[in-house]
């Protein structure tokens, strides 16, 4: 069977969506960008009776990785991001100031993930897709399976794309990524955006109106 996707919910403080896939046979789970409330994430992996084994990051930002440090303490389960976020999550603590938090330490990055990678938990893996633009180092995972979805953080939306204007943000790596490594993908994949709704692969190749035009960056 693989992995499933067990619950997502969006959390603290921006509405991250942060989501649980599982091995229904063998209980193992990936927390995939635990943004906040770490009680609430804490309280999802007992309620399903999972043991989390992996914590990833679609990229570093505040609000995808506010609660990695404490979900690592207490489950242990590693934190894996792409190596070119390592820069940003080490400011983490800067980058809360500037929202009026004051986050905990970063945890420590177990390993880092490489396009093409698999992260696997229990008889399945997450697929990782290095798609830079949003930020250096931001990727998406794909689960396969009977129910295949793609987790695509803050690179593509439903109707939108990530912003730019961030250090590090690049309008042309952004539209590239999207173009070759995930419009590409079948058109009837779900996806699950690290905010707001879902989409598929089909409706944003033909509707998004921010895709096909390099000379228009988001702000």
């Amino acid at each position: 069977m693989g992995l499933v996707l067990v619950e997502t919910f969006p959390v603290a403080p921006l509405g991250c969506n942060c989501a649980i896939v599982a091995d229904p046979v063998s209980k193992a789970a990936i927390v995939l960008d635990p943004g906040g409330e770490p009680d609430r994430v804490l309280a999802s992996l007992a309620r399903h009776g999972l043991n989390a084994v992996a914590l990833v990051h679609t990229h570093a930002h505040l609000d995808h990785c506010l609660s990695s440090a404490r979900l690592s303490k207490e489950t242990g389960a590693p934190i894996l991001m792409h190596e070119g976020d390592l820069p940003l999550y080490g400011d983490l603590g800067r980058w809360g100031r500037m929202f009026g938090l004051t986050p905990e330490a970063p945890g420590p990055v177990a390993r880092t993930l490489g396009h093409g990678e698999r992260v696997a938990c229990g008889a399945g893996a997450l697929e990782v897709l290095h798609t830079p633009g949003h930020t250096p180092g931001s990727v998406c995972f794909r689960l396969e399976g009977d129910s295949p979805l793609l987790f695509s953080g803050d690179t593509l939306f439903r109707r939108s794309v990530g912003r730019t204007d961030f250090p590090g943000g690049s309008w042309d790596d952004l539209v590239s990524s999207i173009e070759t490594r995930l419009l590409t993908l079948p058109g009837d994949l779900v996806v699950l955006p690290g905010h707001g709704e879902e989409t598929t692969i089909g409706e944003e190749s033909r509707l998004n109106p921010f895709l096909g035009d390099r000379s228009r960056p988001v702000a």
